[in-house]
């Protein structure tokens, strides 16, 4: 099993639906994340993480946002939890 995961800001916006792509509630959700923030999350977290500036999210192709590659052994879901609550 691959200890990366791959998060992309798209997965924390507010501002979309779970169809559009967000992965955690709207209570646990920001306005328009940004990879920097997730990033800076993931390590106050205590996680092994690295930013890719350039990197879009596959449906959302035009919008170069970013993405954070994070070392992580359990679920996405539990991390991207872990995440939202220090962004």
């Amino acid at each position: 099993m691959n200890p990366e995961r791959t998060l992309y800001p798209c997965y924390f916006d507010r501002a979309l639906t779970r169809s559009q792509g967000r992965r955690v509630s709207r209570e646990m959700a920001r306005e328009t994340p940004k990879a920097k923030a997730i990033h800076k999350a993931a390590k106050k977290s205590g996680l092994s993480a690295r930013i890719e500036e350039g990197a879009s999210h596959p449906a959302y192709w035009g919008k170069q946002d970013g993405r954070v590659i994070v070392e992580w052994k359990g679920t996405k879901e539990e991390l991207m939890k872990k995440i939202a609550n220090k962004i």
